[in-house]
């Protein structure tokens, strides 16, 4: 009896702390949300105080998406006009800005000596985010992760109170924070989320993840060691050239940024934001000229700094704002990868492939610069972003106009990577089974369950046969080992 009385008494105590514990979330979020709210409400004047309030550039023309050459000379291409009025119009609200927040930045809500993770998500990227995620926890990383949802059209109440919970992850409705600002939401979209999930997260520092990217390392390591703990901003490349208007430089004037050269010849590649890292206590200011530039962006500010290059959007944003302030950053250098299958065709590539930047900064220390051609050792990858087609399992069997990266021309399923061959070796050995296993789980457990795979079935039968086909029996397995 006395022995029961015990056990009552210690169940009723783990009960009694998981109230304590879920409603001090409770109120800890409430409050976090709360002051997000306050933050929106000082600095949604003074992006609509410094507007461009002038017409956007006119477009003569889309620039050419060209692979980067660290030995080109070629010049930026010039494919926007504007009255030098306008110009002269956008100079001075930029200047405005930028003075007002060098003088007196708007109070930013963050829990200090936090880091964390943050992505944008919802309806059919949200089960895309979970495979990633499921994929990040076996580096073995324990950080919390945000999820941002555009509004409460896009949350699913099974992923956003069930799945991610168990992931140490949780979604955040951006239009909770936005509507303090009446009429506000309407100016935000698309590529816009991005930076505003970046400023609303809870953390102090983050890494910001696309649905579909996923790390091969903790990112616990990257927060611990330079650059990030010099530098306080880390991007990483995309495939092409810069391509920024000569107009965005006249506009922007641009401050000497102490950060490392872009490279021996004074180029830097174009920026691929699936992942950036970030601190909000160094790099603040960084932060709302970033968002000041997406803020503008599809109208004004998203043309100067791509002129309609592959990708255009709030990719350029981050180091534009860095430089135009002379803060501190660092892109790797070590070019991005494409990794896919070869076809009749050619290549049809389904992924991207950025590289460890504490690798990196250690070749660049010693004046050691990969991007030239350089016989050093290549750093190990870091990250894999699976950006096209997304790997959702309620589609990806199914793409409409895309070669599909599963099934090959003979209709028969194939391995998604096997080209090229040493950047696939680097991943070490059965990542795609593990990526795929990640996947079968996601496809049969929610099946049935989720708002944006409503009225479809047989994905989980599906994702089965394809495993079973590549890796359940023994040709399956040989061709994962090649």
């Amino acid at each position: 009896m006395q022995l029961r009385r015990q056990n009552t008494f210690i169940a009723l105590g783990l009960v009694a702390l998981c109230v304590w514990f879920f409603a001090s979330q409770r109120s800890q979020s409430g409050e976090t949300t709360h002051s997000h709210e306050q933050f929106w409400r000082d600095f949604h004047p003074l992006l609509v105080d410094s507007a461009p309030n002038c017409q956007p550039p006119v477009r003569l023309g889309n620039a050419e998406s060209a692979g980067f050459d660290p030995k080109s000379t070629e010049p930026l291409p010039d494919l926007l006009r504007m009255p030098a009025d306008d110009i002269a119009q956008m100079k001075q609200a930029h200047t405005a800005f930028v003075n007002t927040i060098e003088r007196a930045p708007p109070e930013l809500s963050y829990q200090s000596r936090t880091r964390g993770l943050v992505s944008t998500a919802g309806g059919p990227y949200l089960p895309t985010l979970v495979i990633s995620l499921r994929m990040l926890r076996h580096t073995g990383s324990t950080l919390p992760m945000e999820v941002f949802l555009a509004d409460w059209e896009e949350y699913d109440g099974y992923i956003c109170q069930v799945i991610l919970p168990s992931l140490n992850a949780q979604c955040v409705v951006l239009s909770e924070i936005l509507e303090a600002v009446p009429d506000s939401t309407n100016k935000i979209e698309k590529y816009q989320y991005k930076i505003f999930a970046m400023l609303f997260s809870s953390f102090e520092e983050i890494l910001f993840l696309d649905a579909d990217a996923f790390a091969l390392q903790k990112p616990e390591d990257l927060f611990q060691a330079d650059p990030f703990k010099s530098k306080g901003l880390i991007t990483w490349p995309d495939f092409w050239r810069p391509t920024t208007s000569p107009m965005y430089y006249k506009i922007s004037s641009p401050k000497d940024s102490p950060t490392q050269p872009a490279n021996p010849t004074g180029l830097r590649q174009s920026t691929e934001s699936g992942e950036v890292l970030i601190s909000k206590r160094t790099h603040l200011r960084t932060l709302l000229l970033a968002a000041y530039y997406n803020f503008y962006g599809p109208s004004h500010y998203y043309p100067l700094l791509s002129q309609g290059a592959a990708g255009e959007g709030d990719k350029e944003t981050f180091l534009a704002a860095a430089s135009a302030l002379g803060e501190s950053f660092y892109q790797v250098s070590e070019p991005i990868r494409a990794v896919g299958r070869r076809t009749p065709n050619g290549f049809a590539g389904s992924t991207m492939v950025q590289y460890s930047p504490i690798e990196d900064y250690a070749l660049t220390k010693k004046g050691v610069w990969r991007v030239k051609g350089a016989g050093a050792p290549t750093p190990n990858p870091f990250f894999v972003h699976v950006n096209y087609p997304k790997f959702n399992p309620a589609t990806i069997f199914a793409e409409n106009g895309v070669t599909s990266p599963v099934i090959d021309e003979k209709g028969q399923y194939t391995l998604a990577w096997t080209a090229s061959e040493e950047v696939v070796a680097s991943f070490g050995h059965n990542l795609q089974q593990r990526f795929w296993e990640e996947i079968r789980w996601t496809a049969c457990v929610l099946e049935g369950k989720i708002l944006s795979w409503k009225g479809k079935t047989g994905i989980c039968q599906q994702t089965r046969d394809y495993w079973n086909s590549i890796f359940g029996n023994s040709a399956g397995k040989m061709m994962n080992q090649s």
